[in-house]
């Protein structure tokens, strides 16, 4: 683990001197999401070493636990969402995992999946990516899943989710450095990634293209149009007075039977 820290804390002093002389951002917020007992916090503690401090969120009982790494002259601020298997806001920790990635907007979002068993963890990965685009996704536990006789293809799971993804063993420290290249690239913008987009039955997108266009003019590029309108279509209170909130009360707004109005 101490060679691993070692390798994780070496900076290129080339590549952050360009940086600085080309006055670019050199700090980014890294949000680690994740089913529970995936290794979710392997990977945080691997990354971060001591260089890390917990508490609990805002309003919640629930734990915040967050910490930092270096790499190539860069400064990742790693924030370790609680363990959850959805984003459905039906807990405080699915709540504050959700409000996270959607208010918080962090550079790169990486989703920790369990190569054991992929199919079940791939509902939070999907709904992760119906947030945000900015997502690597690390498909952890390979070394279990291979005594199992699982093997992941992951180039061909990344060409369908069109996100990067890397396969590890945080445990043994296998694949760190590739997992945070991948997230360099994203959280830098020079990856741009394609995410799949779930769709769903005729009913609910049509209704998505009529509601859709009222929540952009509201929030314009700040938030996922897309999911907020999905949100409001389910009359989630929580994501809609969030959306109140930010606002400012500038734009009011009320739910009615037949889906949103702008009042």
């Amino acid at each position: 683990m101490d060679l691993i820290n070692r390798l994780f804390r070496r900076m290129d002093a080339n590549e952050e001197s360009a940086r600085k002389s080309n006055n670019q951002k050199t700090s980014y917020i890294i949000a680690l999401a994740g089913n529970p007992n995936t290794g979710k916090s392997t990977i945080f503690n691997a990354l971060t070493g001591l260089r890390q401090h917990t508490g609990n969120w805002p309003g919640k009982t629930v734990l915040r636990a967050e910490g930092s790494c270096s790499y190539r002259g860069m400064t990742f601020n790693l924030v370790d969402l609680p363990g959850t298997y959805s984003l459905l806001s039906n807990s405080a920790e699915e709540q504050v995992a959700r409000d996270y990635l959607c208010f918080s907007k962090p550079d790169a979002t990486v989703v920790v999946l369990d190569a054991t068993c992929l199919e079940r963890n791939l509902n939070l990965a999907l709904q992760v990516l119906e947030i945000t685009s900015k997502a690597v996704i690390c498909v952890n536990l390979v070394d279990e899943a291979k005594r199992k006789g699982i093997e992941i293809n992951t180039a061909s799971l990344s060409e369908e989710l069109g996100v990067p993804v890397v396969p590890t063993a945080a445990r043994e420290g296998h694949g760190l450095g590739k997992l945070l290249s991948a997230i360099t690239g994203v959280a830098t913008g020079s990856v741009v990634n394609a995410p799949y987009t779930v769709k769903y039955e005729k009913k609910i997108e049509d209704a998505v293209v009529k509601v859709e266009p009222h929540i952009r003019k509201l929030v314009g590029e700040e938030f996922n149009s897309r999911w907020l309108a999905l949100r409001f279509l389910e009359h989630d209170q929580t994501v809609i007075s969030a959306v109140q909130k930010w606002t400012e009360e500038r734009v009011p707004l009320k739910i009615k039977a037949g889906g949103v109005a702008l009042a």
